[in-house]
């Protein structure tokens, strides 16, 4: 289900041009490894009868499945569902809220093309045909909820009060504030119905089996589509100081800055939290993650010959600080006699600047290469940073693949990659240098991937 659109670099071994084309294929072996598809049809169990297993009870005769989707891999993990579940199990339709990117048309579901990252009035659609369709179940039948990475953008259900602008603009603050994803979501999660265990409370007291697809590092079940079936550690009390860390309290619409201090005073319900009646029948069952994909990546490097050094299977932070992080690590590592791949999985922050155009990864691969002209890398080297979505913040590249060249072809071509840098530009400083990294979208979504390779020096050209 998993494909891609990449040049093909000639295999002279120990040249740019080889450690490029490795760098790449380990990055595809990672993307992979999460491939949403295979996930489900190694997790779906079916009995013997040929009736579906829910946390472990078997679907009894007569009762149906209702199946919800949402999140970019949502797609492929309906292609998959439908494929073991018969029709007389799963009648449909069931619903889907995938990224305009990954839309595809399927049978028994009604598929939204919802907006991402900031949430749209098709993304509000889809979570109201999700209520409906909940709602209107018998109570012998159970759901199926396929559960992905961006999950919480697409099926965006504002809580009384909140408007879809409201939630619109305070995610358009949040993304530009430089706030960790588990942050942004804390804040989502108190402004939606569905969001922190609102879809287990909805679909309560019926079976519910959620597999999930993690875009999270360290797969916190309460983060990964802000946790719409699990327990919600979070309170209005850490929402408003997530607000007040990153002076937004002002800057919020006043409705939104409303309901938290409402939140705080006690006047309005929290989310469910551990012990909450509504998870009693509630199974969550984690089938990709980006720590798979790490591990693939690690595989899919150690059969081309590295060495290997895994800098971090938690990168986060700022991504210009995450880019010293993986020179420092190589530094000293490295005793030049083998080939040596130094990995990361990871999801990273930008805190905008400038007017520029960009995402997480293509500034990380862009600050890599400015800082390597400062203190120089031995060998020959490249560094791939990419996201396994294969979209990179607002563009259409996964991300970047960079050389110790790469700052010279941007000044070549009449850029300042410095100044680019400030403007938050990378996109545009790494077109012009011919290091963007484009997939197209993989239909999957867990994190990035980091992977800096050098060559042996009896290979260096």
């Amino acid at each position: 289900m998993i494909g891609f659109t990449l040049a093909v670099y000639p295999m002279a071994e120990g040249t740019i041009e080889h450690l490029r084309s490795a760098a790449v294929e380990i990055f595809q072996a990672g993307v992979r490894a999460a491939d949403p598809h295979r996930a489900v049809l190694e997790a779906l169990e079916i009995s013997d009868c040929g009736r579906p297993v829910i946390a472990g009870e078997e679907l009894v005769r007569g009762s149906n499945l209702r199946v919800v989707g949402f999140g970019k891999a949502s797609v492929p993990m309906a292609v998959a569902a439908a494929e073991v579940l018969s029709a007389e199990v799963f009648p449909g339709p069931g619903v889907l809220a995938v990224n305009p990117e990954n839309r595809q048309d399927l049978e028994r579901f009604d598929v939204f093309a919802s907006g991402h990252p900031v949430p749209d009035a098709i993304g509000v659609a889809a979570a109201a045909a999700v209520e409906r369709y909940l709602q209107g179940r018998q109570p012998e039948d159970a759901v199926l909820l396929l559960v992905s990475g961006g999950g919480s953008a697409l099926l965006p259900a504002p809580a009384p009060g909140i408007t879809l602008e409201d939630k619109m603009e305070t995610t358009h603050l949040l993304l530009a504030s430089g706030a960790p994803i588990q942050e942004i979501n804390a804040v989502r999660k108190h402004l939606s119905i569905l969001k922190g265990g609102g879809l287990a409370r909805l679909a309560y007291p019926n079976r519910l089996e959620s597999l999930i697809l993690s875009d999270v590092i360290g797969d916190d079940l309460s983060s990964i589509a802000s946790g719409p079936t699990a327990p919600d550690p979070t309170t209005f009390e850490h929402v408003e100081a997530i607000l007040a860390r990153y002076e937004l309290l002002d800057q919020v619409p006043p409705s939104v800055r409303q309901r938290v201090e409402r939140g705080c005073r006690g006047e309005i319900a929290e989310t469910p939290t551990t012990g909450d009646p509504v998870f009693e029948r509630v199974c969550n069952r984690l089938v990709g993650s980006n720590a798979q994909s790490l591990s693939a990546a690690r595989r899919c490097a150690e059969d081309l010959g590295f060495q290997i050094l895994v800098a971090s299977a938690e990168l986060l932070g700022e991504s210009r600080q995450a880019a010293a992080l993986m020179a420092a690590a190589a530094r000293g590592q490295w005793d030049g006699q083998r080939p040596l791949a130094v990995l990361a999985g990871g999801e990273t922050t930008v805190t905008l600047q400038g007017d520029g155009k960009g995402g997480r990864n293509q500034e990380m691969v862009l600050a890599f290469a400015l800082q390597s002209e400062t203190v120089p890398l031995p060998g020959n080297w490249v560094f791939l940073s990419g996201g396994t979505d294969g979209r990179d913040g607002p563009t259409d590249a996964a991300g970047g693949v960079v050389d110790a060249g790469a700052p010279g072809r941007i000044r070549q071509a009449g850029l300042d990659p410095s100044a680019e840098m400030n403007r938050n530009n990378s996109y545009e400083a790494l077109t012009v240098a011919a290091d963007l990294l484009m997939t197209g979208p993989t239909g999957t979504n867990v994190a990035d991937l980091q992977i800096l390779l050098f060559a042996a020096d009896q290979l260096s050209v």
